[in-house]
């Protein structure tokens, strides 16, 4: 799907796979190129809470960010990303209520990686381990994932290769449905010239290394066939995992 977004042509496509372990895919997705609001969630708990916990972020999460967005004074590049860091923190809270009432839901959660884009500028807000990425001529990952294993790298305590096997990767610092409130990063991003954005769950970044994602965007010009073949990589890899790759290609017309 393709259409001007605030002076810039977007087009993408995005597609999830419930990979060759898992019997039911948790993951889920949401893009709306007319609001701008792209998303990708990767639910947990276990049993079927996680694909609850996916499935609201996709469904509710937008709702509460276009309803901040249309009653925004002013639009500053604070406030969208305000608004991207609110809209995470009230969807984390009311996942949290609900998982109390409902004993079923108890313990779940979901990953959150969002991206607002507004005129030349992307605001990407992440929870979890659920990433962003941006290729222009090269690959840059966006967010830092909230995980134990992550936050021992950041610290010093594990090299990337440690910590891409580390026992902690798993163990989320950070996620929509926890009990404290939810503090989403919130990044922005200048769009110059054409490039690409990537969302995508931890079963295409656990099980494909960054410069064969690298390689598949700058080799696959389509995006539906770039996410067919980052999603084939990942289940040719072992499909631990669901898998969900959404793709936005983004120029100047």
């Amino acid at each position: 799907m393709s259409g001007l977004r605030g002076g810039l042509e977007v087009s993408f496509r995005a597609l999830s796979d419930v990979g060759r372990v898992r019997s039911e895919n948790q993951d889920a997705w949401f893009a709306d190129q007319k609001a701008g609001i792209f998303l990708v969630a990767d639910g947990m708990g276990g049993m079927t809470a996680g694909g609850v916990a996916a499935k609201a972020a996709a469904e509710v999460l937008p709702k509460l960010l276009a309803e901040r967005l249309s009653g925004m004074k002013a639009p500053t590049e604070k406030a969208f990303a305000d608004a991207a860091a609110e809209s995470v923190a009230d969807f984390s809270a009311a996942l949290y209520a609900r998982s109390m009432k409902d004993r079923r839901l108890e313990g779940t959660g979901t990953t959150v990686v969002l991206a607002l884009i507004r005129g030349r500028c992307a605001y990407i807000a992440n929870l979890g381990d659920s990433r962003a990425y941006l290729y222009k001529g090269g690959l840059r990952q966006v967010t830092e994932d909230h995980s134990l294993a992550a936050a021992l790298q950041r610290l010093g305590k594990l090299t990337p290769e440690q910590a891409a096997v580390h026992p902690g990767r798993s163990t989320l610092t950070r996620y929509a449905g926890m009990k404290e409130r939810a503090e989403a990063d919130v990044r922005l991003i200048h769009l110059k010239g054409s490039c690409r954005l990537l969302l995508c769950s931890d079963g295409l970044t656990g099980m494909v290394p960054d410069e064969r994602i690298a390689s598949i965007l700058a080799l696959v010009k389509d995006p539906a066939e770039a996410c067919r073949r980052l999603v084939d990589e990942a289940n040719e890899a072992g499909g631990r995992d669901n898998v969900t790759a959404l793709l936005a290609d983004l120029r100047h017309p």
